[in-house]
């Protein structure tokens, strides 16, 4: 592989991190649902925001509005009242826009393939492939700046500044995923760059995979 990263080293990596998930997994109201669209915006307001910031907010929208159909008629400005707290003025038009385009062309249900999903709006690669794994449990790929930054630090990666699109950084996202467990493992992942592997201070004295990193 690229970076001299094997797939070994990646299997070793996801198996730490799933057993160390199993205690400290975090709890939030869309991890709860089994439906695909209430998870769709849950994505949608976690893009650049805290998952902290996003319950009260989430709560809010899928009681007023957690179907498409629903969230299509809902006005605009009831919308924007309810996600003022998120800051998200300029992806408003998206949450109505992608509910309006479901019932459309896709009678109103989440398609189940990376290339369908990123054909909506407002959704790239990285919502698209967490609605695979999370939702579908579909051994699809998710790379985030945070996620860059775990691969960076404990494969010895190099990357470009911003390493999303980066070939070798696909690739290992790639073989991360192709997991008996993707809703999990993906989850793990994204809790790890959050409470372990952070951007400042990293807790290292934490790590459950401290031993195999390349910056230990």
């Amino acid at each position: 592989m690229t970076e001299s990263v094997k797939r070994k080293d990646v299997s070793t990596f996801r198996r730490k991190l799933l057993r160390w998930f199993t205690t400290h997994e975090r709890k939030y109201p869309w991890r709860k649902t089994r439906d695909p669209f209430k998870l769709l915006l849950a994505e949608m307001m976690l893009q650049r925001t805290k998952a902290e910031q996003v319950v009260s907010v989430y709560e809010e929208l899928t009681r007023a509005a957690g179907r498409p159909e629903l969230l299509a008629r809902l006005r605009i400005t009831s919308l924007r009242r309810i996600l003022r707290p998120l800051g998200l003025h300029w992806r408003i038009d998206n949450f109505r826009d992608v509910s309006r385009e479901l019932l459309r062309s896709c009678n109103g249900i989440l398609p189940r393939t990376r290339k369908e999903l990123t054909s909506l709006p407002g959704i790239g690669d990285y919502v698209a492939g967490a609605i695979l794994a999370v939702s579908f449990r579909q051994r699809e790929w998710v790379v985030d700046s945070n996620i860059v930054r775990v691969y960076r630090r404990f494969f010895g990666l190099t990357t470009s500044k911003e390493g999303r699109r980066d070939r070798h950084v696909v690739e290992i996202a790639k073989l991360y995923a192709n997991s008996l467990k993707p809703r999990e493992a993906t989850l793990a992942l994204l809790d790890f760059a959050a409470l372990v592997c952070k951007p400042r201070n990293p807790e290292c004295q934490n790590c459950p995979v401290r031993k195999y990193c390349a910056e230990a």
